[in-house]
């Protein structure tokens, strides 16, 4: 089930699929957030009735409170439990990094430091499809609401009766959402951009999608900040012979699960060793619903990778920097320095990947294509900025204006010298005249 590659190859095919381009999906793309700067609530009505087939004028765009209560009624106190238990992993996890203001005085009287804030608003898309992903709404409302963001809205697709999932309602009110809306696609993230009647501007936006998504993210990037641009799911498993082929098979089958998720086995243990885990992949995929999307997304991105050693197995990680790594070896901390670039980490037998999706503590929204090489997940930096703060004191200011005009004049910037200049020749005349 899984395709042997050569570790060049692969990773020359993997360089090609990440830097395709598709200017014709980007012109569509940039075509539906016009309408929607043009006409806000209207296009959204429209564009959702054509891309999800559900008529919401009757019953609006945001989720009403007699649609919460309801669905407060029909999800399980076993899955409230199950909830709440994520709640609150994901909170403790994110609590500790939380970053504080600090200044510095300097033995010249200059204060300098750097003062802390969240923003105001922050935007959450959560993908809708077959699946429900509260998962995903947890992921990254909490690590909002930890970072002391004001107001958190939520935008994820209706189905075609304009229903939302009543346990994606549930998740909500469990980490303070307040206003979830029934408005999916690029069309979202052009309403949490620029705003219209109903659904407020936001100044940060998160949360994965599919390509019209992440394309809309990246085009409305700048009048708002967003979280990265995420593509389809990706794990890659080492492995070393250890491990039992049929957990292992278990956890590439889980991203496999989504359309077009790629799944990597390197392994040191050789060919017989993709063979086992291969067909253990085949009988487990066969009893699973969902799969025939399994067996294309293994069909068109799974592969495998015989390598000599561990750092060999390390250096294609750090090629690759994957989405997800698991680490299926006799001592994962060992192998765990050799890894600079992976979006999260997962380590040892008692670790799948999928507990890291729902309850762990780390946000599951996480870089991939590659880009954990400089980005990472989700988190509560995501929705901080920081504010430089200077405070000279006159004394502090006499002796390195100075400087500071030299520097500004041979840029040849008069104005920049001349506002510090105004204030030297102030303290001068000053001076003059109290010796006088």
């Amino acid at each position: 089930m899984l395709r042997v590659w050569d570790p060049q190859a692969f990773l020359e095919f993997l360089n090609e699929r990440r830097t395709r381009f598709y200017p014709e999906v980007e012109a569509q793309v940039r075509a539906i957030l016009d309408r929607v700067c043009r006409e806000g609530d209207e296009a959204l009505y429209d564009l959702t009735l054509r891309f999800d087939g559900a008529d919401l004028r009757g019953c609006g765009l945001r989720v009403a409170e007699a649609e919460y209560a309801a669905a407060a009624a029909q999800v399980s106190a076993e899955f409230r439990a199950a909830l709440q238990v994520a709640v609150d992993n994901i909170t403790a996890f994110h609590r500790p990094q939380v970053p504080h203001s600090w200044f510095m005085t300097r033995p010249d009287g200059t204060i300098m430091g750097q003062q802390v804030s969240a923003v105001d608003r922050a935007g959450i898309y959560v993908p809708g499809g077959s699946a429900p992903l509260f998962s995903c709404l947890l992921m990254t409302v909490i690590p909002a609401v930890v970072a002391g963001v004001r107001e958190v809205i939520v935008c994820t697709p209706p189905d075609r009766a304009g229903r939302i999932d009543p346990h994606m309602l549930v998740a909500a009110r469990a980490c303070g959402v307040k206003d979830v809306y029934k408005v999916g696609g690029a069309q979202a993230i052009g309403a949490m951009a620029y705003g219209t009647a109903t659904i407020p501007r936001v100044d940060t936006i998160a949360g994965p999608g599919n390509y019209y998504v992440t394309l809309a993210k990246k085009l409305v990037f700048g009048p708002v900040g967003i979280d990265m641009l995420a593509g389809p799911t990706e794990v890659l498993a080492v492995d070393d012979g250890t491990a039992d082929p049929e957990w292992l098979a278990a956890d590439l089958l889980s991203q496999a699960e989504h359309p077009n998720g790629m799944v990597i086995l390197v392994t040191t243990a050789g060919v017989g060793r993709v063979e086992a885990v291969g067909a253990a992949m085949e009988r487990q995929a066969a009893a699973l619903p969902r799969a025939e999307t399994i067996r294309r997304s293994v069909a068109e991105l799974g592969a495998a990778l015989t390598v000599a050693s561990l750092p060999a197995a390390a250096a294609i990680v750090n090629a690759v920097a994957p989405e997800h790594l698991e680490v299926n070896v006799a001592d994962p901390w060992s192998f765990l320095p050799l890894v600079r670039h992976a979006g999260s980490i997962f380590l040892g037998p008692w670790t799948p990947e999928p507990i890291g999706d729902y309850i762990a503590g780390p946000s599951n929204v996480i870089p991939t294509e590659g880009t954990a090489r400089y980005a990472s997940p989700v988190n509560v930096e995501t929705f901080i900025k920081r504010s430089a703060v200077t405070c000279y004191s006159e004394a502090a200011f006499l002796a390195q204006a100075p400087h500071a005009v030299r520097l500004a004049l041979t840029e040849d910037l008069q104005a920049h010298a001349r506002s510090m200049q105004v204030r030297l020749e102030a303290a001068a005349r000053r001076g003059s005249a109290g010796i006088g």
